[in-house]
């Protein structure tokens, strides 16, 4: 299995644990959809490193405290376009769900995320 389907399944686990925690947290607690993705964010950003460090690239040469760093970083930049592409479709489309919307952002974060992990974070 090469590089980028291992990518692809990682990227695959951690929309399920996004999908999950932003439904949990829509479902169980009062925050509407904007803060409620925050939360889901960083917990699918937890998950993926753990499974792109094991699965996907394997731990750099770095040391976890550097690794970790550096991957948050990259996380950081790509969950922001992630969130803004979030946003713009649920304030462009109304009536669209939450759910929806992660889809389509997740997606076009995707490319952004393989391109930084694979070269700023995990040695080849």
């Amino acid at each position: 299995m090469g590089r980028l389907t291992r990518f692809v399944l990682a990227g695959g686990i951690g929309f399920v644990a996004d999908a999950a925690a932003l439904w949990l947290l829509l479902s169980a607690t009062p925050l509407g959809p904007l803060a409620a993705r925050v939360l889901s964010i960083g917990f699918a950003l937890c998950v993926t490193w753990q499974i792109n460090r094991h699965l996907t690239f394997s731990p750099s040469s770095r040391g976890m405290a550097r690794e970790g760093a550096r991957y948050g970083g990259v996380g950081i930049a790509t969950s922001i376009v992630n969130y803004l592409v979030y946003c713009a479709a649920l304030f462009a489309l109304p009536g669209l769900p939450p759910l929806a919307a992660l889809v389509i952002a997740s997606l076009v974060a995707m490319a952004l995320s393989f391109l930084g992990y694979s070269r700023l974070v995990f040695d080849r």
